[in-house]
């Protein structure tokens, strides 16, 4: 996943790097062309430097053909050569390439031929010059515009850092604390002013987000809570109605099937309500019995009172304990844990499996067999039922889940040599 810093910066980067190469042949032929031009002005004033000088020497006969023998000798770049035919023509700029004895190796040569008078006889001058070779100058501007990129890129990467860290400083800000705020703490967020427009203006908006969704977390709170304990008096009225109906001699045996039909659901309802209940406790805090607690003590009462539904599954029980698991927290939340955790790998186990508790000084692990994966997106949902037995409430991997966050702890889920795992570590691991 690339930062969003980064993106404008490879932008640059590969910009900068194509404009570089494009410029690389560019820079080659503007210094060739200068190269070219000014040995031709140099040739051109050579040539009348020459012609003035013999004019002015009024050099004639032998001691003209003597020097011009001596000339011709000593400058190897050029020469003079009379020519018997009085006819003008012009000037020629050539290039050649021929073999340079002292460099022992072939050179590439712009020259100028053109016609000179001395002592009022024709005479042809032939002037060259070595030009620098192509391939030396392409390799001396690709390495200076290497060594250009190299300083353009590092600058780039030092002013990108600086300017970021002052510029992204109050959204890092934002950011962070957005990443601890809860819900569940029915606060809200105080960010930093900031003197940019644009982050502002994000932080105005996420805190009347925030605002919003914490007065809407408080009233479902409080909604819940007061709607649990309404609940109480009507549901604990009715059950008691039912008993004193069922218990009527004079019921008929179609009566006695609607009543029993009827207490199923309501068994579901007053699961439902007592659960609703505890969440809205533990959402509260208000849990005063906190103890060090040994969770293998826990394990073994949780056994006891689920034994007879143990034994009507057929199920093989086996505890695995290599180390002590003590921890500081509610004795009545431990407890809790314990029990939805272990109801709920008996609930899902197939008849005549096995159920494996593992305790050690860092958690404690439930294993129940089982055939596939679960969903895990959606297993520690409130009312998320992947159970067919009607009194289950959907809320018991809920509350474990509100528990752990509760006590800083983490709840992980697994499925391994099929096998459930749901594991819960004390302490962020």
């Amino acid at each position: 996943m690339t930062k969003l810093l980064d993106k404008p910066f490879k932008a640059f980067t590969i910009y900068a790097l194509i404009i570089l190469l494009v410029s690389i042949p560019i820079y080659f032929l503007v210094v060739d062309w200068i190269w070219v031009t000014e040995i031709d002005d140099h040739h051109e004033i050579i040539m009348e430097r020459i012609e003035n000088r013999f004019e002015q020497a009024h050099v004639s006969g032998h001691d003209l053909e003597t020097i011009l023998n001596t000339w011709n000798t000593l400058q190897p770049s050029s020469s003079i050569m009379p020519i018997t035919e009085n006819i003008a023509r012009p000037d020629s700029i050539y290039e050649v390439t021929k073999y340079n004895e002292y460099e022992q190796e072939s050179d590439r040569f712009r020259g100028l031929q053109t016609v000179i008078e001395i002592d009022k006889k024709p005479y042809l001058l032939n002037i060259e010059t070595n030009v620098e070779e192509a391939y030396e100058t392409i390799f001396a501007i690709g390495l200076v515009t290497v060594l250009l990129y190299g300083i353009l890129v590092f600058g780039f990467i030092q002013l990108n850092h600086k300017i970021s860290k002052s510029v992204w400083e109050p959204f890092d800000n934002t950011l962070t604390k957005l990443k601890i705020f809860d819900l569940s703490l029915s606060k809200g967020v105080e960010f930093e002013t900031s003197d940019i427009e644009e982050f502002e203006e994000l932080n105005q908006t996420i805190r009347k987000l925030i605002a919003e969704n914490v007065n809407a977390y408080n009233q479902q709170k409080a909604f819940v809570a007061n709607a649990s304990h309404e609940l109480q008096t009507p549901i604990a009225l009715l059950k008691s109605k039912l008993d004193i109906l069922f218990q009527d001699e004079k019921l008929s045996a179609k009566q006695s099937e609607l009543v029993n039909a009827i207490q199923i659901p309501l068994a579901r309802l007053t699961r439902v309500n007592k659960n609703l209940l505890l969440l809205a406790r533990i959402d509260n805090s208000k849990f005063s019995d906190i103890s060090e607690i040994d969770f293998s003590e826990k394990v073994e009462k949780s056994e006891e009172l689920l034994q007879d539904y143990i034994s009507e599954r057929k199920l093989t029980y086996k505890k695995e304990i290599s180390g002590i698991a003590r921890v500081t927290c509610s004795l009545f939340l431990a407890e809790t844990l314990v029990n939805n955790l272990l109801s709920n790998a008996i609930r899902h186990s197939p008849v005549s499996s096995h159920i494996i508790v593992r305790i050690d000084e860092n958690g404690i692990s439930f294993l129940n067999s089982g055939l596939e994966r679960l969903k895990d997106e959606s297993l520690f949902k409130r009312f998320s039922i992947s159970t067919t037995e009607t009194t289950n409430s959907g809320l018991d991997l809920a509350i474990v889940k509100e528990i752990c966050k509760q006590n800083g702890w983490e709840i992980n889920y697994d499925f391994l040599d099929y096998f459930h795992i749901f594991s819960v570590r004390f302490g962020k691991f």
